[in-house]
């Protein structure tokens, strides 16, 4: 009963950082203007690298490890298919929320995978990955965030997307619970959700969240994906020496 009480916690502090993404972008002014265009980018860019790093160190080769090549393959592409249909009804939606849907994509399967692991008995490597997740989260909810604003309509308040976020958190705790109870019986099914996730994501990273990070004549949001993806690095090992 304790590991599942600490799990859910862990997973719904993961989520958390969502909200609190977004109450950092409702920061409106950063002075000098370069300076707030910079930070801005940055963050965008940051999230971008996590994202990648969740892909190439977590997803891919968690989900790869259980599946025949085929398998694998058809989840990963599924995967990528499934956000471009999502992108072009946005688009005849004249919404976007490509990083709201690259965050979410990212923190489900993740909390399904932590869950699974508490009941493999990987403690210290669900620990270190809830940590990763609420490092990924934080970023994310800022770009979600801003994406978002960006395309609301005049009069409607920002004060819903940030509550939008705290119910988002709770998929958490519900994915884990999953994850614990009836997806850790059957390895190969997680697995598939790792990879469709994980082609879902690179789409929205190539689609969305790379091009918004491009800025001209400036260098830094270029490192914010490169220390992105070095978080990725860094927990990732700590993982692998944890588990």
């Amino acid at each position: 009963m304790l590991d599942i009480l600490i799990m859910l916690v862990l997973t719904l502090v993961a989520g958390m950082a969502m909200p609190a993404g977004a109450l950092l972008a409702r920061i409106e002014r950063i002075h000098p203007n370069w300076l707030e265009n910079e930070f801005r980018h940055s963050v965008v860019a940051f999230g971008g690298g996590a994202l990648l790093s969740a892909v190439a160190l977590v997803l891919v080769p968690e989900g790869a490890a259980r599946l025949q090549a085929g398998t694998a393959a058809l989840c990963f592409a599924g995967g990528g298919l499934a956000f471009m249909v999502l992108d072009m009804l946005l688009y005849h939606l004249k919404t976007r929320a490509g990083q709201l849907a690259a965050m979410l994509s990212d923190f489900i399967p993740e909390s399904l995978a932590l869950g699974a692991a508490f009941a493999y008995g990987s403690k210290s490597g669900a620990i270190l990955l809830a940590g990763l997740m609420a490092l990924q989260n934080l970023p994310e909810g800022f770009n979600a965030y801003r994406e978002l604003s960006a395309n609301a309509r005049p009069g409607n308040g920002r004060g819903w997307a940030v509550k939008s976020f705290v119910l988002m958190s709770m998929l958490g705790p519900a994915a884990a619970l999953a994850g614990y109870f009836w997806l850790s019986a059957n390895p190969p099914l997680v697995s598939g959700i790792m990879l469709f996730a994980a082609g879902g994501i690179l789409y929205s990273v190539f689609q969305d969240i790379a091009p918004q990070a491009v800025l001209k004549r400036h260098w830094a949001p270029p490192m914010g994906a490169v220390l992105g993806f070095l978080l990725g690095i860094l927990g990732h090992m700590m993982i692998g020496h944890g588990a």
